[in-house]
């Protein structure tokens, strides 16, 4: 893996030059509430491709910033391999070597299978002082065969304080939800949580309710955390729609005295609300903008950034000249959200990501302070790259007030 340099010019256009990008500023110019600042924090060795990349602060003087990202292989979907990390001593202005998680790798389990976490998504969870990264396990029968029958909700903790890493832990969970239908398949891959005060954990799960069958319910679970073990405690609102795959990779937000929660679906996409993160409105909505036109974000996942300066969602969507793109998961946009009817201000909208080739539908979201907020992706590699790249879009905020943060109520 090679580390990339950084552009120290926030205002200049998008350019590759000695292998590194540019930054540029927002589309909305000044009337924007933030600038961007695009960066290449690494790419892959020629025949080596990173995925699901995301991003956590841990707190100190300075920040460290730790990124986790995941090698897979070239064909296929699912070809997870091992669990990688990367990390910056002083907040992102200079990156470490690429490490492998050694307790993280892809391992053969006495039954034939082989199994890794994947899909994660770390996060500080302050009480504890420990990072907690939380995802989903792929199976794979004789290490070639994924088996979506075995999937659990996985976790693994980093003690940052010389502890290291844990290895893969499973979050065990009830056998029937509330209508008596068996939970099946729970995972939480790529689902975006809230941390509460109080240090519990509210975390978006996915599951089915029949076997063989790929449609899914979603909820948002309350589970304890102290630092070594996560302890599923209760859920809500079980929201499904019956074709397709149902309502999957789950992501929450806090905002304003309401919980925000985007899901994934075949078609579309879908939000709903909640005072107490748990219970849902329904029916669920479908992402439209203000104008009643269908979002047109479908098939991949969406989320959500808060800022003093409003509630914003992270997509990607269609009826963007993008239709040689895979599932039009490209160029990877920012909007704020109106959150008292749930639709997208189509005015506000922004590219993060333009589309250059590579579909950018998997990525994650860290506030690193009151004035800077990440989003981070990697490029899925395509039959004709050779490498690909995990790319940070810094949004710097005009306003240095603290948003609604991480922490719910």
């Amino acid at each position: 893996m090679t580390i990339m340099k950084h552009c120290h010019s926030p205002f200049s256009l998008i350019a590759f030059a000695a292998g590194w990008l540019c930054a540029s500023s927002a589309g909305k110019g000044a009337e924007a509430p933030f600038r961007v600042e695009r960066k290449v924090v690494l790419t892959s060795q020629p025949g080596s491709y990173f995925t699901q990349s995301r991003a956590a602060l841990i707190p100190g003087t300075p920040p460290r910033m730790l990124i986790t990202t995941q090698e897979t292989e070239p064909e296929g979907a699912h070809g997870y391999r091992d669990v990688y990390q990367v990390e910056s001593p002083d907040g992102g202005l200079t990156w470490g070597a690429v490490k492998t998680v050694d307790s993280l790798r892809r391992t053969a389990q006495a039954d034939g299978y082989e199994v890794v976490m994947g899909d994660a998504w770390p996060q500080w969870h302050a009480q504890s002082r420990k990072l907690l990264v939380t995802g989903k396990t792929f199976n794979f029968r004789g290490g070639l065969t994924e088996d979506r029958n075995r999937e659990r909700v996985s976790y693994a903790v980093y003690d940052p304080a010389g502890g290291g890493w844990s290895g893969l832990k499973l979050m065990e969970m009830p056998t029937t939800d509330h209508a008596g239908k068996p939970i099946l398949q729970p995972n939480a891959g790529c689902n975006q949580p809230v941390y509460l005060p109080d240090g519990d954990v509210l975390l978006p799960v996915r599951y089915g309710r029949k076997a063989g069958s790929q449609n899914y319910t979603t909820i948002v679970t309350r589970c304890s955390f102290d630092g070594t073990n996560l302890v599923y405690k209760s859920h809500g609102s079980e929201l499904g729609l019956p074709d397709g795959r149902g309502l999957y990779e789950p992501s929450l937000a806090f905002y304003k005295g309401w919980y925000y929660l985007t899901m994934r679906a075949d078609r579309s996409a879908y939000v709903s609300r909640s005072k107490d993160g748990l219970v849902f409105e329904e029916p669920v909505r479908e992402w439209t903008f203000d104008d009643g036109k269908v979002l047109g974000s479908y098939s991949t996942q969406q989320h959500w950034v808060t800022h003093a300066d409003g509630l914003y969602l992270v997509y990607t969507r269609k009826g963007a000249d993008n239709d040689h793109i895979f599932r039009h998961r490209a160029p990877l946009f920012i909007a704020k959200v109106d959150g008292g009817n749930l639709r997208v201000l189509r005015d506000t909208e922004q590219v993060l990501f333009p589309a250059e080739g590579a579909d950018l539908g998997n990525f994650g979201v860290v506030e690193v302070s009151p004035e800077e907020t990440w989003v981070i992706t990697s490029e899925s590699p395509g039959k004709k790259q050779a490498q690909n790249r995990v790319l940070v879009a810094r949004l710097l905020w005009r306003s240095a007030n603290s948003g609604a943060g991480q922490q719910g109520r």
